[in-house]
């Protein structure tokens, strides 16, 4: 198992760090982007140039294409690291099958077209076993990857031989890894934090300080507690990294894309001028009307007064300014 071959499906920041990482482990790595200017561009000049572009790759050690097939065919492991909203109609360009590969999860979003999370949908939509699906969550920003800063990750699996041996190939001088046997947990956590990032984003642009920012974090984790344990109860400590640290980091961090878009909305952008605005997908943006919906179908409903704040505003065009002074008395 340990000569396992790996692939990353996804040509954006997340993949590209994520394939910084295993070129400095592995020998060869597969690797499929859409964009075949960018793909010619790593072959030629060995860096991508619209994402991490600092980060230096040997093109030999890269197995590069813009057939998704390919890549699948070539790969044991394969990393999904694209969004969320582009997932299903990657997907439906597969004419090989998946049956036999082991799947992990870098996506931070909810499927729309099923509502499902990555790993939900794969087990569902395309009958994989659970034991083969997994999820790779943080902390970590794939801007401090690129730095080289110290960073932290989770890798989830029910199967723990196949999480380690890709927490290996992922762990090096600055990337600390550990596993976990909660993927459902680990993942809705992703996705989920990346709703309260945009909560503090709004706060952040209305002009609420510090002081409001640490309320409404300290009760945002109180809220993915809750929610959580209702989509999927097992024992777990909300306050481990990758629960409370993954929150904290992409709620306060100024590489967090989901902050920046939350920040544009409490200063007055629109809700499509602010995507336009971004170069990158904000993914809290689906993950709060997906969120929603799922909250909706339980017959009692969650306590989530942030997350029904930011899907109010986001989707209800609800007044930011209103909005957040009534979820200022909600919170405790």
């Amino acid at each position: 198992m340990s000569a396992m071959k790996i692939a990353v499906i996804g040509g954006g920041s997340w993949a590209t760090a994520i394939v910084k990482m295993l070129s400095e482990n592995l020998k060869e790595i597969g690797w499929y982007m859409r964009n075949t200017f960018v793909k010619e561009h790593i072959l030629h000049q060995g860096h991508n140039p619209n994402y991490l572009s600092a980060v230096e790759f040997k093109p030999e050690q890269l197995r590069l294409t813009n057939d998704i097939n390919e890549a699948v065919l070539y790969a044991d492991i394969i990393i999904f690291a694209v969004p969320s909203a582009f997932l299903h109609s990657e997907l439906e360009k597969l004419t090989v099958s998946l049956k036999d590969k082991i799947i992990f999860s870098a996506i931070k979003g909810i499927v729309p077209e099923t509502g499902l999370i990555v790993g939900e949908h794969f087990h569902k939509e395309y009958g994989m076993p659970l034991e083969n699906i997994g999820v790779i969550t943080g902390p970590c920003h794939a801007e401090e990857v690129a730095l080289e800063r110290l960073s932290y990750l989770t890798i989830a699996c029910a199967d723990p031989k196949k999480a380690k041996i890709l927490a290996k190939s992922l762990a090096g001088d600055y990337i600390k890894t550990k596993i976990s046997d909660d993927i459902i947990g680990t993942e809705y956590a992703a996705v989920l934090k990346n709703i309260y990032a945009i909560a503090a984003g709004i706060a952040h642009g209305l002009g609420y300080g510090d002081n409001f920012q640490s309320v409404l974090m300290s009760n945002a984790i109180r809220e993915m507690r809750r929610f959580i344990k209702r989509v999927h109860r097992m024992k777990r400590n909300i306050n481990n990294s990758a629960y409370l640290g993954d929150l904290l980091v992409t709620g306060y961090s100024v590489f967090s894309r989901n902050r920046m878009f939350g920040n544009m909305i409490g200063k007055g952008y629109t809700v499509k001028s602010a995507m336009m605005e971004m170069s990158m997908v904000a993914e809290g943006y689906y993950a709060a009307k997906s969120a929603h919906i799922i909250n909706e179908k339980h017959d009692k409903k969650i306590k989530t007064p942030i997350m029904d704040a930011v899907y109010n505003v986001l989707y209800e065009a609800k007044d930011p300014k209103k909005v957040f002074r009534k979820l200022s008395e909600k919170l405790d």
